[in-house]
């Protein structure tokens, strides 16, 4: 058995939800993360981790884009950030 600390869990679930955003929003992962970065995502994820790592990742993304949302920050435009 492989045993995660938090950080490590916190950067899996990261690349979990970016590979999924990238996936939805029909981009590449590349783009994707720049995106989660330049918008203060993964830092949202983990500062939440301790709600989300009880959710599933569907979950989690859909409250990301509610964050984003809130931020004002429409998800297309991704295309920008290449």
């Amino acid at each position: 058995m492989i045993f995660m600390d938090e950080k490590l869990q916190i950067l899996y679930m990261q690349m979990r939800i970016v590979r999924l955003a990238a996936r939805k929003w029909k981009t590449t992962i590349a783009r994707a993360a720049r995106f989660f970065d330049e918008n203060g995502v993964f830092k949202y994820i983990e500062d939440f981790f301790g709600v989300f790592h009880v959710e599933g990742d569907v979950a989690v993304f859909d409250d990301i884009k509610k964050y984003l949302a809130n931020k004002g920050v429409d998800a297309k435009m991704i295309e920008k950030y290449d």
